[in-house]
């Protein structure tokens, strides 16, 4: 039986995932989550004031990005504690 949990297919692998069962997981996340939408804020900022010539596809892109790690947080109730 427990040699078959190894082989579990990844749809199984995926529902035993429980960000919610330990704290110290929870804020790991939320805070390398944190530091990632920080980076990419950065980067938006920098992009607005170059003359690269896809800075507005890549603006648009990072914000996507941001919009979805931000979605993320709330999914999982993280957002309250992430501080942008």
């Amino acid at each position: 039986m427990e040699k078959n949990k190894l082989f579990a297919s990844p749809s199984e692998q995926a529902r035993s995932v429980r960000l919610d069962q330990y704290d110290s997981v929870r804020s790991h996340v939320r805070h390398q989550i944190s530091v990632e939408v920080d980076h990419l804020e950065r980067r938006i900022e920098t992009l607005r004031h170059s003359d690269a010539p896809h800075a507005a596809i890549m603006i648009t892109t990072y914000e996507r990005m941001i919009d979805r790690k931000k979605g993320f947080l709330k999914h999982w109730d993280m957002e309250d504690v992430a501080a942008y």
